[in-house]
């Protein structure tokens, strides 16, 4: 009844004002007409206005309770921005506060369980699968293609585990960086940190203008800058629908990639058992001849870098854990199924590829760069059987692969630079959210970097694209290696403090054995990339001269900058946080394993779990160990 009386009280005084005002009043009681409608448009941009109580995390949180209590004794209250109170702020760095920060997080819980599932199955199948693939081919042949990606996936598998247990055990805001500043080093979680966000930042501009160049293929007339236009409006509008925008624009993208891949691998077994036009049965042809190897073993160690490249976004799932809705239900279905992506789409596809496809194919040597889809060994393979339709349709398909990767790195810089800014680790602007859970300064700022793709119009378009992606080419190693580093800290401070893992509400499947495998292989791969980048493989006679695909080579110095590029950034990084901050390792026994834990009322679950499974048939038992 409360609205109904304010509406008669309302009434009430207009018709007092009126009757001062000596004007007429109607005796008819007017209609209830509800509250007052705000027009949509100011509604669409109050929502871009900053809710004065919510960041990434709340700013009371924020400072440490001292500082807290400090703010209360001087009179003051509400958010505001307090610098440490701590004489050496300027040289301090506040574990305790921001593990807090980082543990409280406002962002909008929207994403669900088929989400995530989308994104851990397809959300990062790009340019790295359809298109960079035939550089790894050229550089190693079939059979080192194979090996690579299959050495990739095991690391990432044992990786992506170790992330699963921490992202359901700590759903936390930053993720990576977060995990690596509470279990290993502020200094070290601080390059993660921006490492993971210039990682992605750099990955927008490289797959607008991969989508530019991807869309010669039906006009290549049309200036290019048109186009850079159009997909960078649609990744940033997408981004600007929220985190449940992103969710859906991934689970249709998702499916649109699974889809051809797995069209793809029938079309290949077809191709493969009827010959190409000219020719009569494939089979293992070209493993003959030219080869199965090309460049012995340090072509099979460029490849490595490569094929790391092409699995880079498994690891957003960890990411997207602060905005998911249920973690506990929903990260472990995602994260078993990151192998069958390993492999179905990448070991089943690339085998495909490595009998359809020479290595010293033409048109895999006349590629400019990674983001040229002309050298899709995808679209050369349909191509050489002589359908003519099938070219344009996988043609289509990169191009919802790139702007798919592109809108992942939209989502993957903003939240890894919004969490950065809370812990005191950017400029504070960038946590700013709006009201409907967004880090709208931290999407601007990672949209505005996808300006860089209008440099691909130049005429040294290979060159801009190749240093965009030596940016970002290692980056991924040192996360997932930190990944690694921090789940096995993580087990060593849970132990240590006297707890089982049967407390755990996941535990990755691959173990703690699993984190020290992934952590040497990347460090295999740190290894085998410097030896690459300061022994390079010579490049094909065609890239040096006397052929329509001649291209300027690099030289041997900017070479090992293109191929390592990363090391000496994420050095940087280190560094000079380290000597400002005067961080230190965290010791085991002062490792936080409680701020931000989800315990889920585990023993409750378990046990009703563990009742509905003893009903569940063989073959569901099998499934759901592995899915």
């Amino acid at each position: 009844m409360a609205p109904f009386r304010d509406v008669e009280m309302s009434t009430l005084g207009l018709k007092e004002e009126s009757l001062a005002q000596g004007s007429s009043w109607s005796m008819r009681e007017p209609s209830y007409a509800g509250p007052r409608r705000t027009p949509m448009v100011q509604r669409w941009f109050d929502s871009f206005r900053r809710d004065p109580n919510a960041r990434i995390t709340p700013i009371p949180v924020i400072t440490s309770f001292d500082d807290r209590d400090r703010h209360d004794e001087d009179g003051m209250s509400g958010p505001t921005d307090l610098a440490l109170h701590d004489p050496r702020s300027r040289h301090y760095f506040d574990m305790h506060a921001a593990n807090l920060s980082t543990a409280n997080t406002l962002l909008a819980r929207e994403l669900k369980g088929r989400h995530l599932q989308m994104i851990a199955i397809g959300g990062s199948i790009g340019t790295g699968l359809f298109v960079a693939s035939g550089k790894s081919l050229n550089y190693g042949g079939p059979a080192s293609l194979l090996i690579a990606y299959g050495f990739i996936g095991i690391m990432l598998y044992c990786t992506v585990q170790a992330l699963g247990e921490l992202a359901v055990t700590f759903p936390i805001a930053g993720s990576f960086s977060a995990y690596s500043t509470r279990f290993l080093d502020p200094a070290w979680g601080f390059a993660m940190g921006w490492n993971y966000a210039l990682q992605w930042m750099i990955v927008l501009p490289l797959e607008i203008v991969a989508a530019s160049i991807t869309v010669g293929y039906w006009n290549s007339q049309i200036n290019r800058a048109v186009f850079v236009s159009i997909f960078l409006f649609t990744i940033v509008i997408i981004n600007l629908f929220g985190v449940k925008g992103y969710g859906e624009a991934e689970f249709v993208f998702a499916i649109v990639k699974i889809t051809a891949v797995i069209g793809f691998i029938l079309l290949g077994v077809v191709i493969n058992i009827g010959g190409f036009p000219n020719d009569g049965y494939i089979g293992g042809k070209y493993w003959h001849n030219p080869g199965a190897f090309h460049n012995g073993f340090k072509g099979l160690c460029s490849v490595l870098v490569t094929a790391a490249f092409a699995f880079a976004g498994t690891e957003l799932v960890g990411l997207a854990a602060a905005e998911t809705v249920n973690p506990r239900k929903s990260l472990p279905t995602a994260i078993k199924q990151v192998f069958w992506r390993i492999t179905l789409f990448y070991i089943v596809a690339l085998t495909l590829v490595g009998l359809l496809v020479p290595y010293n194919h033409p048109k895999l040597l006349g590629a400019k760069s990674m983001a040229d889809a002309s050298a899709s060994p995808f679209v050369i393979a349909i191509e050489s059987a002589g359908i003519d339709v099938l070219p344009g349709v996988m043609n289509s398909v990169i191009l919802v692969a790139v702007i798919s990767v592109g809108n992942s790195a939209v989502f993957g810089s903003s939240r890894t630079l919004a969490a950065l800014a809370d812990q005191r680790q950017a400029p504070r602007i960038l946590g700013y959210v709006d009201r409907r859970g967004r880090p709208l300064v931290a999407i601007v700022i990672a949209s505005l970097v996808g300006l860089l793709g209008y440099l691909g119009d130049l005429d040294q378009q290979s060159d801009v694209l190749n240093w965009l992606l030596a940016v970002s080419g290692l980056s991924s190693i040192f996360t997932w290696g930190s990944i690694c580093m921090a789940h096995i800290r993580f087990r060593r401070a849970w132990a240590a403090k006297h707890h089982s893992l049967d407390e755990l509400a996941f535990r990755s499947q691959a173990g703690l054995a699993g984190s020290w495998v992934g952590l040497s292989f990347n460090v295999l791969v740190l290894i085998a990339q410097f030896w690459t980048a300061a022994w390079p493989i010579a490049p094909p006679a065609a890239l040096t001269g006397g052929s329509e695909y001649q291209m300027a080579v690099p030289s041997a110095v900017q070479n090992f900058f293109l191929q390592y590029l990363a090391v000496p950034i994420v050095a940087t990084f280190y560094f000079s946080y380290k000597l400002w901050f005067r961080t230190s390792i965290i010791r085991t026994k002062d490792i936080d394993i409680d701020t931000g834990r989800r315990d889920f009322n585990l023993p409750i679950l378990i046990a009703h779990e563990n009742d509905e499974q003893k009903s569940w048939p063989l073959w569901k038992k099998i499934y759901r160990f592995l899915c």
